[in-house]
């Protein structure tokens, strides 16, 4: 299982919100570099960016921050938050993004985002299916779909799709643990189907123990995204050795 740690960007800085709520905004570090380059250190691989200002935006506002981890570091990082044109995409890509995530634009505007999958292919794009109470949620979270987890990420499985990162946004920053339950019927009920992509789940939101990996590993996520836990020492780096 792949140890993806989080860095969300607000002004350029490294932050962390509690369930998306950016009145909850906690800087952790100016320097979103000096993050990276200490998750490297680590012997990490990837990285997980999201830029918050782009989410709320609708458009893509923090590539630099992007560009420079990509420049100045190796790890594979895949960025999400605000792309809703091709022009976002090029930019990201352009910027040294491996891996693209869309999640508001695949609910709003799922024909552009079908053409992404078609012309980049499902190892470039990811498929954010974050949500409350089982409902997708988009725009930063701050508005609820009437559409259903599941039968969500069943049509894109349809549709090429293979990589879902999967936030159950009431967990999201509480480090009360994950929704170990959602994403067992994530994996169970989208694994039925052998004519389909197989799901590829990143579980994401409410990491707080070393122990939980294990299970999440067990349950066959294929990644893992960490965020809180890490900034405020619940996790040490030196702890996921044994992922990485």
């Amino acid at each position: 299982m792949r140890i993806i740690p989080a860095i969300d960007i607000i002004d350029g800085k490294c932050v962390r919100l509690t369930k998306g709520d950016y009145d909850t905004k906690k800087v952790y570090n100016e320097n979103p570099l000096e993050v990276a380059k200490q998750f490297e250190a680590a012997g990490i691989q990837y990285l997980h960016l999201v830029d918050l200002d782009g989410a709320k935006a609708k458009h893509i506002v923090n590539h630099r921050v992007l560009e420079q981890i990509a420049s100045k570091t190796n790890l594979k990082i895949d960025f999400g938050g605000g792309l809703k044109t091709n022009e976002d995409l090029h930019i990201a890509f352009n910027s040294g993004a491996k891996q693209i995530t869309g999640g508001s634009i695949a609910v709003k505007d799922a024909k552009t985002f079908e053409g992404w999958v078609s012309k980049y292919g499902s190892q470039k794009i990811i498929l954010g299916a974050d949500c409350n109470n089982e409902k997708i949620a988009i725009s930063g979270w701050q508005e609820e779909s009437d559409k259903e987890v599941i039968p969500f990420i069943k049509s894109y499985q349809k549709k090429g799709i293979s990589y879902v990162i999967c936030t159950d946004i009431a967990k999201d920053g509480m480090l009360e643990g994950p929704s170990f339950d959602l994403y067992e019927k994530i994996i169970n009920e989208c694994s039925n189907d052998s004519k389909d992509q197989s799901i590829r789940l990143i579980a994401s939101g409410g990491i707080s123990t070393f122990d939980e990996l294990p299970k999440l590993e067990a349950l066959g996520c294929e990644g893992v995204i960490i965020g809180k836990a890490l900034y405020e020492n619940k996790i040490s780096l030196r702890e996921l050795d044994r992922f990485l």
